[in-house]
């Protein structure tokens, strides 16, 4: 799996751009905020149509411009695939695979996988279980489309349900309908948490390897999935986690009227991370939380090379300057094979035999060493 190249057009900085890149390591850098991140953004934006910084299209597109496109061909599966998204301020995006329009960004999985590390990613433990859940999400996403669309379904009836319960005291009758919310939130939640827990089991165990081989055996790193109280096995028959959510439904009624929110649901999931039995949350040192954040991102690559036979593009975004000499090998090594894609503010030093070196200066290349 590779990204052959990209063309930008009225995306972040860059007005007029095109590159491609070498199947194997690619070096981009230049001085700070002239577009490094944006370039690796675009690229794994290709993946589901999802910006890691970005919290709406209109703040990926550049300034006085009303669109903007990304352009890329693919090579996956053995299969050449024509990419494109086209990104509006004032109307809804646009996606098109081999020139045919796709009805959802769904559509993508499968196609392009990408995983990023950058700098915010080493707090990932220390975090909020937001972000957690923001990295489950992007994971499975990108290797269970029904996942996708499960989630998706998920967080707009959400978004209704939580206006429900905060203007119910002043329009009653809007109570008539929370019970059919109730009900489709349940079997949409009931396959979040399914997709969910499956790949929580199986990054723990390759996690756990990783973070066990960078410590010299010294470390244990154990991973939790955290879900809805009722659900007394998350790995078990979506059927029964249905119930078990409606359950928990049920017996918050009220106090979901009274606190005008939604308390029920896998939008409040976490992934618990503990070392040698202590949760690396409260108790971890600098360097241990780093490791672990570490070890479940090369578990996550990992995880993709089992699932689909390719290994995905990795995207290091700045974030081998903020590890010591020790990590930093560690992680090289460990990234062996695959595309890979490494943003820093200084040229290598030495040959790179087998990629590309490329300078970017206020959105354009400046250079190119093959």
């Amino acid at each position: 799996m590779r990204v052959c190249w990209v063309r930008l057009d009225g995306f972040r900085n860059y007005e007029d751009f095109s590159v491609s890149f070498a199947p194997g390591v690619n070096v981009i850098w230049g001085e700070n905020a002239q577009g490094k991140t944006n370039l690796l953004e675009a690229i794994g934006f290709l993946a589901g149509a999802k910006s890691h910084r970005a919290r709406g299209d209109k703040e990926l597109i550049s300034f006085r411009r009303d669109q903007g496109t990304i352009t890329a061909q693919v090579d996956s599966r053995g299969r050449e695939f024509l990419l494109e998204i086209q990104l509006f301020r004032g109307a809804r995006r646009k996606i098109f695979l081999n020139h045919v329009r796709c009805k959802t960004a769904a559509e993508l999985s499968g196609i392009l996988q990408t995983v990023l590390f950058c700098p915010e990613d080493l707090s990932l433990i220390k975090s909020g279980a937001a972000e957690r859940r923001a990295f489950l999400d992007h994971a499975i996403c990108q290797l269970r489309p029904r996942y996708a669309e499960a989630l998706s379904q998920y967080h707009k009836l959400l978004d209704h349900k939580t206006r429900i319960l905060r203007d119910w005291e002043k329009n009653p009758g809007l109570l008539q309908v929370l019970e059919d919310f109730n009900e489709a939130m349940a079997r949409a939640g009931a396959l979040v948490i399914h997709y969910r827990a499956h790949f929580v089991k199986k990054l723990a165990q390759r996690a756990a390897l990783i973070q066990r081989e960078f410590s010299g055996g010294r470390e244990e790193l154990a991973l939790t999935y955290q879900t809805v109280s009722t659900v007394r096995d998350p790995l078990g028959q979506t059927t029964a986690i249905y119930e078990n959510l409606r359950e928990h439904q049920d017996s918050h009624h009220r106090a979901e009227l009274e606190a005008r929110s939604c308390l029920s649901g896998p939008h409040k999931d976490d992934l618990l991370a503990a070392i040698n039995g202590q949760s690396a949350r409260q108790f971890a040192s600098q360097g241990q939380t780093r490791t672990a954040a570490l070890s479940l991102k090369l578990a996550e690559r990992e995880l993709f090379q089992d699932d689909t036979g390719q290994w995905p593009v990795l995207l290091l975004d700045d974030v081998l300057s903020e590890l010591d000499r020790q990590r930093q090998d560690f992680v090289l090594e460990r990234i062996q094979g695959g595309q890979v894609f490494i943003t820093g503010c200084q040229a290598p030093e030495g040959d790179f035999p087998q990629g590309n070196v490329l300078e970017i200066s206020q959105g354009k290349l400046r250079s190119r060493q093959e």
